[in-house]
């Protein structure tokens, strides 16, 4: 299966630099940033809901057990799937077996003839790099001719990206007919079936009919108590871990290690990436007490990194690794930032754990695949004139990672970081690493999100612990007004913190790409 060609909005400029703000309207014209109209207008929701209410009154009154019919188009699918618990939403989580029933989400697949008992997995946990490991692992192994189901959580703008198959998300249609059979089914078994439930058991069920290779399954929260734990992978992989959603996971990062350890299965193998001295020796007990496999990368597998700068690549870092079957030496890493060394050494390191069983992995196809690897999301440069780049670091490791990888990677004289998070992280440390980059702070929120925290409140600590001034805008369009009059051409907009503040972002400038397009 082909990859799909997607918009690139990477490269877009604006034919004159001058800004000028109506306060009235408020529309920021020529920088090419305009604020979403206020304007109420009809959707063809609101207009399909009266023809509904036409067509039902001709209709025999529905029977008690008729009464919640099964979605049955896209929209009413995700309306549907919205209604079910969704703890990437909820602000309080209890978290333990009576809320995370790993028994609910067995019942179900069972129900469903297990699917995944049919897929060769590779299971993937982790605070941060999830995402860029499972990408750069994936591209390498479509590269070499495998078909490639990839299950991830969150999502940017449509809740398809997170089922994929060689890089194409799965169509509105197919998501459409997978979940409601996926709803009837859940429904015969429990009806408090969660949101992220429903979403790995339909990814598992689409990658067993489209019959697969191989499926890399990342981990929703946790590990141990989380719905893609039901699976038996033939590979466990671990990603940086560090201390986030402290509420539910737990306050130090011994107790957060050992609840990602649970994905670890007996004789399994399982590779992490360097881990923090107290996290690793976590990692170890519990891999020595399962009978797990276990390899540290910069411990059990050799491995190196270093920054350099090339005409051809500009800054980058290059990596070597050394395991038992493979030697890879000063390998250029795709992705900026030193941090994706790690990740790309893992990815590396598991792909060389699946040499040992599959002749199909050749070294050139691999370093083809590596090098194409782009993660949206991540240090993504999506406008320019004025430039914003954004990044979903949505905890404290990532958020200063995210600051030093700028630095790094991208040349400008002064940045403007928009900025919103949710309740549940460390925020009083992600304002410390905000501010070590961002010269000009805008606080915002993402729209319909119950877990953020009020730009206000963003605002009024960052000044208490700070002692800098900083504003705060309504939503994410006026938040880019703002850093746009106040951005020169050198100047380097940054759009952090939560994912769906991220996702917003750019469906917000990609509605504006396609306005401006229309009427140039």
């Amino acid at each position: 299966m082909k990859r799909p060609k997607h918009a690139d909005v990477s490269h877009l400029y604006t034919s004159v630099y001058i800004i000028e703000f109506d306060p009235k309207t408020r529309i920021c014209y020529d920088v090419g940033l305009m604020a979403t109209s206020k304007k109420k207008t009809r959707t063809t929701a609101s207009t399909g809901s009266k023809a509904g209410k036409k067509v039902s009154k001709a209709k025999k009154p529905k029977s008690k057990a008729e009464s919640t019919p099964l979605p049955r188009t896209y929209s009413t699918v995700l309306r549907h799937l919205l209604s079910r618990t969704n703890y990437e939403r909820v602000r309080v989580v209890s978290y333990d077996e009576k809320t995370f029933k790993l028994d609910r989400m067995r019942k179900l697949l069972r129900k469903m003839g297990n699917p995944q008992e049919s897929l060769r997995m590779i299971h993937v946990a982790g605070t941060v790099g999830k995402g860029s490991t499972t990408g750069m692992l994936a591209n390498m192994l479509e590269q070499c001719g495998f078909t490639v189901g990839t299950f991830t959580s969150p999502h940017l703008v449509k809740v398809t990206e997170r089922i994929a198959i060689n890089g194409e998300q799965i169509s509105e249609s197919a998501f459409t007919s997978l979940m409601r059979d996926v709803i009837q089914t859940a429904d015969t078994v429990e009806k408090s079936t969660t949101y992220f439930e429903l979403l790995t058991a339909a990814a598992l069920k689409y990658f067993a009919d489209e019959a697969v290779d191989l499926a890399i399954i990342e981990v929703g929260l946790g590990g141990r108590l989380d719905s893609t734990n039901v699976i038996t992978p033939e590979l466990s992989l671990l990603t940086t871990i560090d201390l986030d959603h402290k509420r539910i996971l737990g306050s130090t990062v011994e107790k957060i290690a050992l609840e990602k350890a649970g994905i670890m299965k007996p004789g399994v193998p399982c590779i992490s990436v360097p881990q923090d001295p107290a996290v690793a020796t976590v990692l170890r007990e519990h891999a020595e007490s399962i009978d797990c496999p276990l390899e540290i990368i910069g411990e059990d597998i050799e491995f190196s990194s270093r920054f350099c700068v090339s005409d051809d690549l500009g800054p980058h870092t290059r990596i070597c690794l050394v395991t038992d079957h493979n030697q890879y030496m000063h390998l250029p890493v795709p992705l900026q930032g030193e941090h994706q060394g790690t990740n790309c050494a893992v990815a590396l390191a598991a792909l060389s754990q699946l040499q040992k069983k599959e002749t199909g992995i050749q070294d050139g196809a691999m370093f083809r695949g590596l090098a194409n690897t782009k993660i949206p999301g991540r240090m993504e440069l999506i406008w320019n004139q004025p430039r914003i780049l954004i990044d979903g670091a949505h905890n404290p490791i990532a958020l200063a990672t995210l600051m030093r990888s700028i630095g790094a990677h991208v040349p400008y004289d002064s940045m403007i970081c928009i900025f919103g998070c949710c309740e549940d992280k460390d925020v009083d440390t992600m304002l410390d690493n905000l501010a070590i980059g961002g010269d000009k702070i805008i606080f915002t929120a993402a729209a319909g999100q119950p877990r953020a925290v009020e730009p206000d409140e963003l605002r009024r600590r960052f000044i208490e612990r700070r002692g800098r001034s900083c504003q705060v805008a309504e939503n994410i369009s006026e938040a880019l007004e703002i850093a746009a009059r106040a951005a020169s051409r050198v100047d380097l907009i940054c759009v952090t913190g939560a994912f769906n503040l991220i996702g917003e972002t750019k469906e917000h400038l990609t509605k504006l790409e396609a306005r401006r397009k229309v009427t140039s």
